[in-house]
C-alpha cells in the first residue's frame, strides 16, 4: 500500500484515529522521508503546527524496515511517543515491530546505590528524604523498568534521586554486585533487540561523546535516525561536545568518598582530615564571586582575579585526595571508582584555562549561580564533530581520515562530505538522517540551522500549517510600550495585557524571557487582580512541577499562567482553556552569554553581519516556538500579543513578523478586545 493510500480518508490511519483529517502537507512530508530512507540521505524538514509530523515520519520509518532511532527534545515527548504515538501507528499499520524506550542512566533507579543509601540513612539530609526513600523502596519492587518517572509520589526534582541513581562517574559497571539486575543494562539490551528505539537528544549526544572516546556505543546501529524537535540540537550538541567541571561534582565526590572511606577503609586514612581541605577549597571557589548570577569568559577574568589562586588551591587539594584514594583503590571497586573520578576531575581542571586547541575554536567560561560554580570548555562550532559522526566515522577512523585529509583544506572537506559514506568509510552503515521541527527556517531559509550542524548535503523543505490563521488568530503589538531595556517594561507589559485578560476571561499564557520577569509580572498581576476582585487565578512557573501547573491551568478554565523558557515549547493546550498568549519581548539570547559573544566575534572577523546572520534567526526560531502555543487545532482561536515595539520600529522587525504564521494584525486595543470578546 502506497503512502497516499495509507494517509487517505479510507486508509488504516483514518480508521485508527478519531477526528482524522487528510492533509496534503503530511503526505508530501512522509514521501520526502521515505525517499530519504531509501537513498540513505539527509533531509531537514520544517512542518508547521497541524501538519502531523509525528505520523509523517513514523509511517515511512516503520514501513521501510531496518533499525530506527527516534530522538526527541524532551522526556515528555519521548514518553508520549513510546506510550501513545508509536503503538497507535504500529497497530494501525499492523506491522510486527518491537519498540524500546531508552533514557539516560540518571532516570533509572540503581539497586546498588539504593542499598547503600538504605544502609547509611544517617547521611540523608531531611525528613522529606527519609519519606521519599521509603516510597522508592516500595516502588522499585513493583517496577519492571526502574524508570523513576513511574514513581509519581516522589517529585522529579526531589534531592533523594541523586542518591539512588547512578552517574557515568560513579557506576561500577561489571564490578557492581547487582550488575545482573541493573535497570540501565536491561534497557540497553532491549534497545539493542528493538526495531525502533525512542531516546532524547541528551542521550544521543552522550552516546556520540562515548564513541569519540572509543567506548562502544550505547545505541544500536540504525539505518534511520529521526530528530524530532531538531531546533534544539545545536545547543544540545554544544553542551555535550564540551567539558564541564563544577563545584557540585566535587562535593558529590567528597560525599561519596567520606561514606565509602569510613565504611570500607576506615583504617586507611583519617577521612575527615583528608577531605576537609578539598571541601574548604570548593566552597572558597564560590566566594570569588558576588551573590548574583554571573557568566564570563576566562579572558574577562583579568590576571588579578581571585579565581586563579582559588583554582590552584582546589587543584592541590584534589591531588591530595586523589593520592589517598589511589593508595586505597585496591581494597574494592567503590574505592577504585572514586580514584578514577578524582583523576578525571584533576584532568578536567587542568585542561580548563589551558591554551585552546588550535584545530577547533573553543572557549573557557564560568557560570556562577545557585548551582555553584561551573567551569566550561565549550566548542564554538559543533559542525565538524557532528559531520564526521554523521558520516559514520569512529574515533580510530577519524584519526585515519585526518591523516589523509588536511583539516584546513575546505575543498577536501567538501569533497569528503559530497563523496558519500561508502566512498569514505566502506564499512560504515548507510544511514538516513531526518531532522524535523515546527521551527527550523527563517522565511524558508534553513542556513542558520544547517550551518550550525554541518548539514551542507541536506535536502531542505518546509510545509506551512494547514490552519486558517487569518480567520483563527490575531497578532497584536500594543503602542506606547517602553523598550525592553527600560526598567518599567515588565510593569507596562502587565498593564497592557490586563484589558485583554479581562476580555478573554483569563485563559492566558504570559511568556517571559527571564525568570526575573516571570516573578515581577506574576507579582504585579496577582496584586492588581486581587485588588480589583477579578476571578482569574494566577499560576507561576516554579509553584509546582510543569505537568501539575498545566493540569491545574486546564482544569481552572479561566487562569493566567506566567512562565519562562520551559513553557515556550512542548506545551499543547487545545481548545478554550488557552486563547491568549502574551510574549513580553523578542527572545534574543542574553548579551552576557560568553559563548554567543565569541561566536559573534568570529562571525564579525570573517566579514559577516553577526546580528542579522545569527542573533535575528535565533530569535525568530524561539519566537515561533512561543507563538506556536496559541493555535493547536482547526477550531482554536486567539490572540498573540508581542509587547516589543522593535517588531514594528526596527528594520529587522519585518523579517521577524513575516516568519510568523499569517495572522490578522492590529495595533488597536479595542479591535483586539472585541475579537477576544467574540471567542
Amino acid at each position: 500500500m502506497d503512502l497516499p493510500t495509507l494517509f487517505s480518508a479510507s486508509g488504516p490511519l483514518a480508521r485508527a484515529f478519531d477526528g482524522y483529517r487528510v492533509r496534503t502537507e503530511q503526505i508530501e512530508m512522509a514521501q520526502a522521508i521515505q525517499d530519504a530512507i531509501r537513498t540513505a540521505s539527509t533531509v531537514v524538514l520544517e512542518a508547521g503546527t497541524g501538519v502531523g509530523k509525528t505520523a509523517a515520519y513514523l509511517v515511512p520509518a516503520l514501513l521501510e524496515g531496518g533499525k530506527v532511532i527516534v530522538s526527541t527534545g524532551t522526556k515528555a515527548l519521548q514518553d508520549q511517543l513510546f506510550h501513545r504515538d508509536l503503538p497507535a501507528v504500529r497497530d494501525a499499520l499492523a506491522v510486527p515491530i518491537k519498540v524500546a524506550l531508552l533514557k539516560g542512566r540518571s532516570n533509572y533507579l540503581c539497586w546498588y546505590h539504593l542499598e547503600r543509601t538504605n544502609q547509611d540513612a544517617t547521611m540523608l539530609g531531611s525528613k522529606q528524604e527519609v519519606r521519599d526513600l521509603s516510597l522508592i523502596n516500595r516502588f522499585i519492587h513493583l517496577s519492571p523498568t526502574g524508570d523513576k518517572a513511574g514513581c509519581a509520589q516522589v517529585p522529579e526534582t526531589a534531592s533523594i534521586w541523586g542518591r539512588v541513581t547512578s552517574t557515568r562517574e560513579n557506576c561500577l559497571g561489571t564490578d557492581c554486585p547487582r550488575y545482573n539486575d541493573c535497570f540501565v543494562i536491561k534497557a540497553r539490551r532491549e534497545a539493542q533487540d528493538a526495531d525502533v528505539v525512542v531516546v532524547n537528544h541528551h542521550l544521543f549526544f552522550a552516546d556520540l561523546m562515548l564513541r569519540e572516546e572509543g567506548v562502544p556505543e550505547l545505541l544500536p546501529n540504525a539505518q534511520t535516525i529521526v530528530f524530532d524537535e531538531a531546533h534544539q540540537l545545536p545547543d544540545t550538541a554544544t553542551l555535550f561536545f564540551g567539558e564541564t567541571i563544577s563545584t557540585a561534582q566535587v562535593l558529590d565526590l567528597l560525599r561519596d568518598a567520606l561514606a565509602t572511606g569510613q565504611a570500607q577503609a576506615r583504617d586507611g586514612a583519617n577521612w575527615n582530615d583528608v577531605l576537609a581541605p578539598l571541601e574548604r577549597c570548593t566552597r572558597d571557589l564560590r566566594l570569588c564571586f558576588g551573590p548574583t548570577t554571573q557568566r564570563m569568559s576566562h579572558a574577562q577574568l583579568g590576571a588579578d582575579h581571585p579565581l586563579h589562586a582559588a583554582l590552584n588551591d582546589l587543584k592541590e587539594a584534589l591531588l591530595g585526595v586523589r593520592s589517598v584514594l589511589e593508595s586505597q583503590s585496591g581494597r574494592g571497586p567503590d574505592l577504585a571508582q572514586l580514584h578514577r573520578r578524582s583523576d578525571a576531575l584533576v584532568q578536567c581542571l587542568t585542561a580548563w584555562g589551558a591554551p585552546e586547541r588550535a584545530a577547533q575554536p573553543e572557549l573557557c567560561w564560568i557560570d556562577v549561580g545557585s548551582h555553584g560554580v561551573q567551569l566550561h570548555r565549550t566548542p564554538i562550532s559543533v559542525a565538524d564533530v557532528f559531520t564526521r559522526q554523521r558520516l559514520g566515522l569512529g574515533a580510530e577512523q577519524t584519526e585515519q581520515a585526518d591523516e589523509d585529509t588536511p583539516a584546513d583544506d575546505p575543498e577536501d572537506i567538501q569533497a569528503l562530505m559530497a563523496g558519500g559514506v561508502d566512498d569514505v568509510v566502506p564499512q560504515a552503515p548507510r544511514r538516513a538522517w531526518i531532522f524535523t521541527s515546527a521551527t527550523l527556517a527563517v522565511r524558508d531559509d534553513f542556513s542558520h540551522f544547517t550551518q550550525a550542524l554541518g548539514l551542507s548535503d541536506a535536502h531542505c523543505q518546509s510545509w506551512t500549517s494547514p490552519y486558517d490563521y487569518q480567520a483563527q488568530a490575531m497578532l497584536y503589538v500594543p503602542q506606547g510600550i517602553p523598550l525592553p531595556s527600560d526598567a518599567g517594561h515588565t510593569d507596562a507589559v502587565v498593564d497592557a495585557a490586563l484589558p485583554l485578560i479581562r476580555a478573554n476571561r483569563g485563559r492566558a499564557f504570559i511568556l517571559c524571557t527571564s525568570l526575573r520577569a516571570v516573578a515581577k509580572a506574576a507579582e504585579r498581576l496577582k496584586s492588581i487582580l486581587a485588588e480589583a476582585g477579578d476571578p482569574y487565578p494566577v499560576m507561576q512557573q516554579g509553584d509546582a512541577p510543569r505537568p501539575t501547573l498545566l493540569e491545574d491551568f486546564r482544569r481552572a478554565g479561566n487562569a493566567v499562567l506566567v512562565g519562562s523558557h520551559s513553557f515556550w515549547e512542548g506545551i499543547d493546550v487545545k481548545g478554550d482553556a488557552l486563547t491568549l498568549v502574551v510574549i513580553d519581548k523578542l527572545p534574543f539570547a542574553p548579551p552576557d552569554d560568553p559563548v554567543l559573544a565569541k561566536r559573534l566575534e568570529l562571525l564579525s572577523q570573517a566579514g559577516g553581519n553577526p546580528f542579522m546572520s545569527h542573533q535575528v534567526p535565533q530569535a525568530i526560531i524561539a519566537l515561533k516556538q512561543g507563538a506556536g502555543r496559541l493555535i493547536r487545532s482547526e477550531t482554536d482561536r486567539g490572540v498573540l500579543m508581542i509587547c516589543d515595539t522593535r517588531l514594528i520600529d526596527k528594520p529587522y522587525g519585518k523579517r521577524i513578523w513575516q516568519s510568523l504564521p499569517p495572522m490578522k494584525r492590529s495595533r488597536v486595543e479595542d479591535e483586539v478586545v472585541a475579537f477576544l470578546a467574540s471567542l
